[in-house]
């Protein structure tokens, strides 16, 4: 089961980054704007259409995933959007990928490995208690809520999309824990139950915010300041609600070293990527 989940995640990272690489080159070609008017200019763009066929193709892997494995597992595996994104930016830009940005990405990869080895995250619950949900809730839309207030202010292109990628991430970590839950009761008590219980209504909510902050954050400034906080914000956040909703865990003690140099591997290969390859500043149109 762990192995399809992890499979189902690296699948869902390959999709929702060829969707961030086409939303992204749709939405440099717009003018500046937010909101519904931004996704109605948008909807017009093929290269939006097939962003948004990944990010759906996203959201089924990721229900798989979820169904299978813990979210503390299948979360940060979508921290591989980012090289995923990359990959796919090359040919799209027909660029050339240097010595670098291999180093880089091999840093992601191998970081991710080993933290994921290390930690080995376990937890066999599905549901969550609402003494747990509330604060869970209050503390994630109360965190997107202070993001988009910051991201209003006069600031620097890359401080809003660096921001409202955070929003997004918060947004998207929320999303699989409430998807987490629906995807069991879809499995175990079927369609009826499914369509009664509210975390599915909280995820279709909280996706469709994500989606909206997603696309702000990337017609606010480059890949390069949004990509980040999105990875690297989903896969902590995630791993936060996983220990705090699902009652999931991860190895401790003398395993921490182990994980603290794979976390320290990704962020290298995160900030390397988004410095050092020209690529990933390209897809800022």
């Amino acid at each position: 089961m762990t192995i399809l989940a992890a499979l189902f995640a690296v699948l869902g990272a390959a999709s929702n980054a060829l969707g961030t690489v086409f939303q992204r080159k749709a939405a440099s070609t717009v003018p500046s704007g937010g909101g519904l008017r931004l996704i109605l200019t948008l909807a017009r763009k093929p290269a939006w259409l097939i962003g948004i066929g990944g990010v759906v193709g996203a959201a089924l892997f990721q229900a798989l995933a979820l169904l299978n494995g813990p979210i503390a597992l299948v979360q940060p595996l979508f921290i591989m959007e980012l090289p995923f994104a990359l990959l796919f930016a090359i040919p799209l830009l027909h660029r050339r990928l240097p010595g670098a940005g291999w180093w880089a990405v091999a840093g992601v990869v191998g970081g991710l490995s080993l933290l994921l080895a290390a930690a080995a995250p376990t937890g066999a619950r599905d549901q969550a208690s609402m003494a747990r949900w509330i604060p869970a809730l209050v503390l994630c839309l109360g965190a997107v809520g202070v993001l988009v207030v910051l991201a209003r202010q006069k600031r620097s292109s890359l401080f809003r999309a660096a921001v409202l990628g955070s929003a997004s991430a918060i947004s998207n970590a929320l999303t699989a824990a409430l998807l987490k839950s629906a995807t069991s009761t879809f499995a175990d008590d079927g369609l009826g139950a499914f369509l009664s219980t509210w975390q599915t209504y909280g995820f279709a909510v909280t996706g469709v915010g994500a989606v909206l902050l997603l696309e702000n954050a990337l017609q606010a400034g480059s890949l390069a300041a949004s990509q980040p906080a999105l990875t690297i914000g989903d896969a902590t956040v995630s791993l936060l609600l996983g220990v705090s909703l699902f009652g999931e865990s991860i190895r401790t003690g003398w395993w921490l070293v182990p994980e603290a140099i794979g976390a320290g591997l990704i962020v290298w290969g995160v900030l390397r990527l988004t410095r050092v390859v020209p690529h990933v500043r390209d897809l800022a149109g």
